[in-house]
């Protein structure tokens, strides 16, 4: 039997295999107007073809908790019922294949109010853009707008924002829930030194530096239902020879986010620094997750090419990820997951509408 499509048990839900889409922004929603922030056709097909393809998980690209909190114009939301409304529905199509769906809570903080990366991704201006809010006074690179350094009630206003969601999320079907505090985006900022740079209770030691990510942990946990898992993404590393945020505070993050009731940690890295060198390749982010999966009681997903099933089924088999992440991959191949089955013995979970274009199992 192959580790990469056996089940795995969180709470009380159980997924069918360790293969997981992982959240890509696509940015797609409508700018403004009353569907702002809400999926629409395209996320329908985007996440259901997937749950179609046989992933045991699909996650939302990183859904702003609030509209200030998005990435882009163009990002989704989930700070209002029209969004809940259009979420339902792919919701209900996912629940019908046996896949759960996952909503990834965000805030963009210094590195909001962008442009679509295929118009280049820099300060998206007017009409759509807005201020920006931050850790610290600290602009993400050359070029972005300085944010404004948040206080303390502005801080309180977030967590809130964030259980807010989560509980939107529940109501439109949502079964797993995933705090973002990776990639250079709120959270992640107020962990890193290299972006907080404040000398409140919110920075300069490890302890006061994670204290939002905890804080917001603590508020989406206390409205999230505790048979449903709750996950948090966190960049392992910043990629920075001094000053950033290292894998060794990833280890004792994960230490402090497991007794506060999350349940796996999502393990990726960079985003915080424009000066970052990133040492990319195949698998390049796994010895992350697997440190923290060593060293901690935490169960971790790794991501960052991924591509091939037979690598993928090492790192889930060799023990250094509970489950396995696939992005790119996914964007190139649907159905990776129905192809990868095959390839490693085990039997595909294929629609009945498809079962024509793959082999019976020997009997």
């Amino acid at each position: 039997m192959s580790a990469l499509f056996e089940p795995i048990t969180l709470r009380s839900l159980t997924l069918r295999n360790r293969v997981w889409m992982a959240p890509m922004c696509q940015y797609s929603a409508h700018p403004d107007g009353p569907d702002q922030g809400a999926p629409n056709d395209w996320h329908f097909a985007h996440y259901t073809s997937r749950a179609v393809g046989g992933v045991g998980l699909v996650l939302t690209e990183a859904t702003a908790v609030s509209p200030e909190g998005r990435i882009s114009p163009w990002d989704l939301g989930v700070w209002n019922d029209r969004q809940v409304e259009e979420f339902s529905r792919i919701a209900r199509f996912l629940d019908e294949q046996g896949v759960p769906f996952g909503i990834q809570l965000a805030h963009a903080g210094r590195k909001a109010s962008t442009d679509a990366p295929w118009h280049g991704g820099g300060p998206v201006g007017e009409p759509y853009g807005w201020p920006t809010v931050g850790p610290s006074p600290i602009a993400f690179t050359e070029g972005h707008p300085v944010p404004e350094e948040l206080s303390a009630a502005g801080i309180a206003a977030v967590v809130a924002q964030f259980a807010a969601a989560a509980e939107r999320a529940l109501a439109a079907g949502f079964k797993v829930a995933e705090v973002h505090g990776a990639h250079g985006y709120l959270i992640g900022q107020f962990l890193s030194p290299h972006s907080n740079h404040r000398t409140d209770g919110y920075g300069g030691s490890f302890e006061n530096r994670i204290r939002l990510a905890l804080e917001v942990v603590d508020a989406v946990r206390e409205v999230w239902p505790d048979e449903l898992p709750l996950l948090f993404r966190v960049s392992a590393t910043d990629w920075l020879e001094h000053g950033g945020w290292t894998p060794e505070e990833t280890v004792r993050l994960a230490k402090e986010l497991l007794v506060r009731g999350v349940d796996l940690l999502d393990v990726s890295s960079g985003g915080n620094a424009a000066a970052q060198r990133i040492q990319a390749g195949p698998g390049y982010q796994v010895p992350f997750a697997a440190r923290v999966r060593a060293e901690t009681e935490m169960p971790v997903a790794a991501v960052g090419e991924i591509t091939d099933p037979r690598q993928a089924e090492t790192i889930v088999a060799g023990g250094q990820a509970d489950a396995v992440l696939l992005g790119r991959e996914l964007l190139r191949r649907p159905t990776w997951p129905l192809l990868a089955a095959a390839e490693l013995g085990a039997t595909p979970r294929v629609p009945s509408q498809y079962a024509r274009a793959y082999p019976r199992p020997a009997r």
